[in-house]
Formats: C-alpha cells, structure tokens, sequence
C-alpha cells in the first residue's frame, strides 16, 4: 500500500497563536464598537459602517447585520479567491460580529465617553489595533477588502483604490443617513486613525534604518559599521552615471539610534558620500528579529 505523506500542514503552534490573535483582535474590535463607535454612529467604512447607519435605522444588531451582509459577498468571492481566504474571512468576521453584538446587544454597556471627538479617536485606535491583530492571525473580517477584490476582478481598478472608493462613498453616505454634515468627517477621523493603527501593529514600532553610500572611502566606512556599530551589510560594485567611474555601494540595515552616529562619521569622513536612508519595518537576521519558519 502506498505511503501517502502530507506537506505544507500548518504547525500546531501557528494555528493557536492565530486563533489567539483573532479572539483577541475580536475582542478589541468589540469594545471599541460598543463603547464608542455604536452609541455615537461613527461609521469607519466597509460593512460595518453600513451595518452601524442600519443599526440607526430598523434597531437591527450591528453584528448580525455584518454577517448578513457578507454572506452574498462571501460567496461571490468564492468563485475566484482561494479557498484559504474565504475560510479565514469567514472565521475573522463571524469572531468579530459575535463579540460585536455581545458587548453592545447582551452586556448592554454604555457609552464610553460622552465627547464624540473622543469617541472617534478611541473608537479608531480600538479598531485599528482590533483589525490588525485579525491580520496578524491571517484572517479578515470581510468588507472593504472583498469588495476591492470584487471590483479588481471585474472592473479592472486596483484593489486599494476600490477599497478607498467604497469607504469614502460609505462613509460619505452616512451624512444623509443621520441628516448630519459633521457625521462623515468624523468617520475619516476614525478611518484614518484605524488605517494607522493597523500599519503601526503590522510593521511594527521599532522599525530600522536602510542605509545606501555611495563613498570614495568603503573601506573606512565598511570598518566604522562593523566595528563600531557592530552591523553588517553588503558591498556592491557600481558605475557613477555622471562621472562614469567604477565604484562601490554600500548597503547596511541599523538600529534608528545608530543612524545619527552613521551620518556623522561619514560626514567627516567622505563630505562628498551620496547617502539614502529609508524606514525598514521588518528585519530578520542576526541583532535584529529571529527568522522562524512559519
């Protein structure tokens, strides 16, 4: 009988760290709605901004209304997105909509702030960080994303801008919905400040410098990373399109902090160096994050 062996299975660990993360993302989704976004009708875009105006209008719970209203679109979807991302859609947003409804339809708790510029400020901080650990357990909650998806697929736009599209026609509805001018820009408040949010938990706080020299002295430079800022990095051979000489670049990733000690030395060493710095949000190697297989 032929041995048949399975690949690619996901490890245990992995998938209760995710289911961790989606019922703790859930959870700060819930609260965030319950205490701010709810009882002010904040509406942060997608379909539980739409949920929340509906909530306004026939007192349905907003939890129930988003798995109602994903459901079509799950199974729209279904037809050209792989079967992984449909499932963990489904398990992000029937985790979230449950716990939605438990904070503001079963323990009934009150507002959390009577100033509404607060409420949106709060109840963005609450989603963001809520959505972005849904992200970080590889799930979704549905919404703006399947709908970018939707429209990326039969309409040809990219998906970021028929995500962007549907939250500013949602959120911008929401002022005739509620008969209120200041509705909808204090729902770009709580977009924004979720979007953020959500970048800030994915990427991280602690990001790194990459730095790229272009130097006439690599080698007192390459000593001073290595030996003084204790990095590493890589020396590349390059050719100067104005001058059209041979040369070399060097390419390092460091601490933030280094980066002022960095400038300096190559300030007094090469004044002429021509230096790119940019923000690296993820770094796996040695004196930066441990590179663990998934």
């Amino acid at each position: 009988m032929k041995k048949i062996t399975i690949t690619n299975r996901v490890p245990l660990k992995r998938l209760l760290v995710d289911a961790l993360l989606i019922i703790s993302g859930s959870i700060i989704m819930g609260v965030g709605y319950a205490l701010f976004l709810i009882p002010f009708h904040l509406v942060p875009g997608g379909l539980s901004g739409i949920s929340i105006m509906i909530n306004y209008l026939v007192s349905l719970p907003v939890g129930l209304v988003i798995i109602i209203l994903n459901v079509p679109i799950l199974l729209i979807s279904y037809r050209f997105l792989s079967r992984k991302y449909v499932f963990t859609t489904l398990v992000g947003m029937l985790c979230s909509s449950l716990f939605i409804d438990f904070f503001n339809q079963i323990l009934k708790w009150p507002k959390g702030t009577e100033n509404m510029l607060l409420a949106a400020i709060y109840g963005g901080l609450l989603l963001g960080l809520g959505l972005g650990l849904v992200f970080r357990g590889e799930a979704s909650t549905g919404g703006s994303d399947v709908i970018g998806l939707i429209l990326n697929k039969y309409l040809g736009v990219s998906v970021g801008m028929g995500i962007m599209v549907t939250d500013f026609i949602i959120i911008s509805a929401s002022g005739l919905v509620f008969r209120q001018l200041e509705a909808p820009l204090y729902g770009y408040i709580v977009l924004f400040i979720s979007t953020r949010v959500i970048d800030l938990v994915l990427e991280g706080w602690n990001f790194s410098k990459m730095v790229i020299i272009t130097t006439s002295q690599p080698e007192k430079i390459a000593d001073f990373i290595l030996h003084r800022l204790e990095r590493s990095g890589s020396a590349l051979k390059s050719r100067s399109l104005y001058l059209n000489r041979e040369g070399e670049i060097i390419i390092t990733v460091i601490h933030r902090k280094q980066l002022s000690e960095l400038k300096a030395f190559i300030k007094r060493t090469d004044p002429g160096a021509f230096v790119i710095v940019n923000d690296t949000y993820e770094v796996l190697g040695k004196g930066f994050k441990a590179n663990h297989a998934a």
